[in-house]
This record gives C-alpha cells, sequence and structure tokens, in this order.
C-alpha cells in the first residue's frame, strides 16, 4: 500500500523543492507526494486518496481564493484522523493559535526547515506502520 502526503501550495516551485529534499524517499516508495496549488483542489485529492493511505497534508495559508485555514476545517470534516500542519511566512501567535483551534497538528514558518518537517513525517510514518 502507497502511503500519501499532499502539499497544498498555490507557488509552482514549491513542489520542485519537496521533490528535490525528499527525492530519496520517494525513489525507494516510502511515500508519495502528491501536489495541490488550491485549496479546492486539494479537497478534491484529499477525498480520492483511500484510507488510510494519506498520513498527513502540509498546507500553506496565504492562498488566493480560499485560503489554508479556510481549507482545514473543510479537511478536517472530510479526514479527521489525517493531521494538517499549517505553513506560513506569518508564523504570529494568532495566526498559531487561529490554526489549532480550527485542528492543525502544527504550524511550520517558512523557510521550511526541512529537518524539523522530516522528523514529523518520520513519526507519521511510524503511526501508519
Amino acid at each position: 500500500m502507497s502511503t500519501y502526503i499532499v502539499v497544498v501550495d498555490d507557488e509552482p516551485d514549491v513542489a520542485e523543492m519537496f521533490r528535490q529534499q525528499f527525492r530519496r524517499d520517494l525513489r525507494s516508495g516510502r511515500f508519495m507526494l502528491e501536489f495541490a496549488l488550491s485549496a479546492p483542489a486539494a479537497l478534491e485529492q484529499v477525498k480520492a486518496i483511500p484510507d488510510p493511505s494519506l498520513i498527513l497534508i502540509l498546507s500553506d495559508i496565504n492562498m488566493p481564493g480560499m485560503t489554508g485555514l479556510e481549507m482545514l476545517p473543510k479537511v478536517k470534516a472530510e479526514r479527521p484522523n489525517v493531521p494538517v500542519i499549517m505553513i506560513t511566512a506569518y508564523g504570529d501567535d494568532a495566526t498559531r493559535t487561529r490554526a489549532v483551534e480550527l485542528g492543525a497538528a502544527g504550524l511550520l514558518p517558512k523557510p521550511i526547515d526541512f529537518s524539523l518537517l522530516r522528523q514529523e513525517i518520520e513519526k507519521r510514518l511510524e503511526r501508519a506502520a
């Protein structure tokens, strides 16, 4: 069974950055990365990935149209057991509090600390095993 992580960010170059950081994991098939350029697209992807294959959703907060914070309760309603970590360049206390209130498992500041993100992914992989 494949294990999926969905990354939601309106900046197309984010996908390449993630593929570079996790290229060994992707090549070995430890997990699959799916990318969505908008919150509505992410919601469709989340619906399409079968349980319990989806182990983590990483979402930017500031996106045009539906923001990551607006998407969060919708995705949690669809997949309540899948942790969502919000990613933002604006990691102030109010944003962090709002994200947690809406069900986020955490908040990562931009630029992304990929060693910290790798630790989060490892925890999710262990739980899914």
